[in-house]
């Protein structure tokens, strides 16, 4: 019993050492310029462009959140160096309008590919004045030729592109090297 309390002990004390130094090798490693060269920073490369259609808002009303409504997607096009191909009409962007003059945007479609690959979208993010803002998507592709859409990084830059009787957005997606 001796033998395993001395061990017992003898790890307790590594750890408590352990956790009191973690601080100063931290800081140490901060201090001695330990962060990413400036060429190690993320590139956006062009991935592809929609220009997806919509139909007239549906009002849901005020909530304990806000004013929400949403715009269902009646299709659309993709253009691109990576992507070419169609939104397919069926899906949604689920808005709430907030005190501040902001809208949260979170749309959730399906991409077809020119190859017939079908590509679901969740693609959030907040509008607040002007007709632009930045999105965060996030792909589902099957295992296949439009998988590297699972595995990467994307930013969307939103921009209205429609009118009052054909309301369209076009959407730039750009992939981070």
């Amino acid at each position: 019993m001796g033998d395993r309390f001395g061990i017992r002990r003898v790890g307790l004390l590594a750890a408590v050492i352990i956790i009191a130094l973690s601080p100063i090798f931290c800081t140490a490693q901060l201090a001695s310029g330990a962060a990413p060269a400036p060429d190690a920073a993320p590139k956006l490369e062009l991935a592809f462009e929609e220009v997806v259609t919509l139909d007239k808002a549906v009002t849901v009303g005020d909530t304990a959140f806000g004013h929400r409504q949403y715009i269902p997607i009646t299709g659309g096009t993709i253009t691109g160096p990576k992507l070419k191909g169609k939104v397919l009409p069926g899906g949604w962007d689920w808005q709430l309008q907030l005190a501040n003059g902001c809208s949260s945007l979170s749309a959730e479609y399906r991409l077809q590919a020119e190859d017939g690959t079908i590509i679901y979208v969740s693609n959030k993010g907040m509008l607040c004045g002007g007709g632009k803002a930045f999105t965060r998507p996030v792909f589902e592709a099957p295992k296949g030729a439009c998988e590297w859409l699972t595995e990467g990084t994307f930013v969307g830059l939103l921009t209205a592109v429609g009118d009052a009787d054909h309301p369209a957005v076009r959407i730039t997606f750009y992939q981070a090297k």
